[in-house]
């Protein structure tokens, strides 16, 4: 659960722990990117995080209504050139009429409904350019298996919260992502049992 922070900031240690181990995986992939739109920005922390390591983009924040000020807040207090004002952004609705080099986004599928995670691969065409590239961070199943007894745990106080939530199948979000022609460049193991997955459009690639 998020805290409040002594500046008003919405706060999730999550993000602290693991922005690292996420930035590694974007470097490694985002020197060519200029234009990165966050899709479920949650506190803002990932995006300063992010776009101060990487000042040759453009890291472009969205997240649902309610949640745009506590982000703005983090823009503010890092005040970076590299981040324009958050968009309003629900996967059900109007998606930006703008084309990026690259969506990231981060523990946002196990939150969504799954007709909620195809709608957001449904309007990744529109969006993304040539050679674009997808980076998804979070919990995923494989073989229908938990990886671990710790996401086992996680996936019952998901369902706990809402029974739309779960941790999802790889091999039913890489269907997805094949479907909107989407290839998977890279599964990387992440800490505490979480993958960071890297998809490029336009390409057939072989996964690393």
């Amino acid at each position: 659960m998020d805290t409040p922070t002594p500046s008003a900031k919405p706060h999730a240690p999550a993000c602290e722990r693991n922005r690292d181990p996420i930035l590694a995986v974007l470097r490694d992939h985002f020197g060519a990117v200029r234009r990165v739109l966050e899709v479920g920005s949650g506190t803002g922390q990932h995006a300063v995080h992010f776009a101060a390591a990487l000042p040759h983009l453009t890291w472009q924040c969205s997240e649902r209504a309610e949640h745009l000020a506590g982000i703005r807040l983090w823009l503010d207090d890092a005040a970076l050139g590299n981040t324009p004002a958050p968009l309003v952004l629900d996967v059900n609705g109007v998606w930006p009429a703008a084309r990026f080099d690259a969506v990231f986004t981060a523990n946002t599928l196990h939150i969504m409904a799954w007709q909620e995670v195809e709608a957001f691969f449904s309007a990744l065409p529109a969006i993304l350019s040539d050679q674009a590239l997808l980076v998804v961070y979070g919990p995923f199943n494989y073989g229908g298996r938990f990886t671990s007894d710790s996401n086992a745990e996680f996936d019952l106080w998901l369902k706990a919260r809402g029974a739309h939530q779960g941790i999802r199948d790889f091999e039913a979000v890489d269907t997805l992502a094949r479907g909107c022609g989407l290839r998977l460049v890279e599964d990387r193991a992440m800490p505490s049992n979480n993958r960071a997955l890297v998809w490029r459009a336009g390409r057939e690639s072989q996964p690393r």
